[in-house]
């Protein structure tokens, strides 16, 4: 996700599957990568004239034969995303917690407490939410407390609260906000476990196989919560628009990122293969499509799902902010599971912790669209939630930004970018 605000998914991994000439990664494609954990979407529906109800069954059944295969088969018409800005109902700015090391996961004796730190997920932390809580878990349990507490109420509080609770744990969130207040309901939504995790310099073997392990201890978890009520985990489909071949190359500007790990392959099976369409297989008027289909939360119901249950099963959130750890000191736990995230580099000093901007406007709902889109070098990804359309654009200087002030022209040009899609 992004934020992680949400940050997208890699796709070129997956388009390497099934293009004929594999892309090589550069520092060009990086600005595209870091769109994935956003999440692709460009939304570029039923355009004029050329929708799929145009077509008969009879040319529809002839193109799916000829390609061979099911998957080929056109989609149903794609109803057009009302892009104004005069649609837009929010503009939200939150700040990813960057570590080049990664998510720090370590206990240490901090004014007369053991405090477990987990936080610094950039990206991930959605994604990869299940799968670090519990691998934090045998740190939280080696004290041998039957009580803990966890500080912090966002996407890593909320979910190794929940995991303590399932190993007997009573557990007392302690926060200054609660969702959706939190800067994780800012997120996109989508499943991005490789959004800015780690930098290339510290992709050692063993940090991507506990990478791994946290990837798909995550995935496992959110394939049961599939078909709740109030859909809070779904899988959607997606297109990814390109001007030129997905293996050409295209000029981005440098945002003055680091390099990050290519880390996707490790987890191909999870996903579904994106699959090339030919230009009488879309609507869209670019020459270039592949669809996509991609696992994203939405984050008002599942974050209410989450809060319910840890209050259901015994759980207690006290309000509550901390300006100094010594503060851990008057608490009654002795045990205490720093989740702040990014908060952690003002209550803790981190320096390590890099904020990385992220803005999102908000159109209002349509629940008729369902798909998402990603506009190759046109610095504009689209998410359809049943809260509404996320649109978002990067900003030049993002990386190492923590002003979160919305930059309205931004949005509205994104806005005005996407409406341009629709003829």
């Amino acid at each position: 996700m992004l934020c992680g605000c949400a940050p997208v998914p890699k796709f070129f991994a997956r388009f390497r599957e099934t293009s004929p000439a594999p892309l090589r990664p550069s520092r060009r494609h990086a600005p595209i990568a870091m769109q994935r954990r956003q999440v692709l979407r460009c939304t570029g529906a039923a355009l004029t004239g050329l929708s799929f109800a145009a077509r008969t069954g009879a040319e529809a059944a002839s193109a799916a034969s000829a390609a061979g295969s099911p998957e080929f088969a056109p989609p149903p018409t794609l109803a057009p995303i009302r892009a104004r800005p005069d649609r837009l109902i929010d503009i939200s700015v939150c700040t990813r917690p960057f570590r080049a090391q990664g998510p720090r996961l370590e206990s240490e004796r901090l004014h007369g407490k053991i405090v477990v730190h987990h936080y610094g997920h950039g990206g991930s932390g959605w994604s990869l939410s299940w799968g670090s809580a519990k691998a934090a878990l045998p740190l939280i349990l080696a004290p041998r407390q039957r009580q803990i507490a966890v500080v912090g109420c966002g996407a890593i509080g909320l979910t190794t609260a929940r995991v303590a609770q399932r190993a007997g744990l009573r557990v007392r969130i302690y926060c200054r906000d609660m969702p959706p207040e939190v800067r994780s309901s800012l997120a996109t939504g989508v499943w991005s476990p490789d959004s800015r995790v780690c930098t290339s310099e510290f992709a050692t073997p063993e940090f991507m196989a506990r990478w791994e392990a946290m990837a798909r201890t995550s995935f496992k978890v959110y394939q049961t919560l599939l078909g709740l009520p109030g859909d809070p985990v779904e899988w959607r489909d997606g297109f990814f628009l390109s001007d030129v071949p997905f293996d050409q190359e295209i000029e981005e500007p440098d945002r003055g990122e680091p390099e990050y790990p290519e880390l996707e392959n490790l987890t191909r099976d999870l996903r579904p293969r994106s699959i090339p369409l030919n230009p009488g297989e879309h609507p869209f008027r670019v020459p270039y499509v592949r669809r996509f289909t991609q696992l994203q939360f939405n984050l008002a119901s599942y974050q209410r799902l989450l809060l319910e249950d840890f209050l259901r099963e015994g759980g207690e959130l006290v309000q509550r902010e901390f300006r100094h750890p010594r503060e851990f000191g008057s608490l009654r736990e002795h045990v205490i599971v720093n989740c702040t995230g990014y908060g952690a580099r003002a209550l803790l000093g981190d320096t390590s912790i890099t904020p990385v901007r992220g803005q999102t406007a908000r159109l209002v709902p349509q629940p008729e669209v369902n798909y998402g889109l990603y506009w190759r070098g046109h610095n504009l990804s689209v998410v359809s939630r049943r809260d509404g359309i996320l649109v978002q654009a990067q900003g030049e200087h993002d990386f190492g930004n923590d002003d979160d002030v919305p930059d309205r022209a931004m949005s509205e040009a994104a806005v005005t970018r996407l409406a341009k899609l629709f003829g």
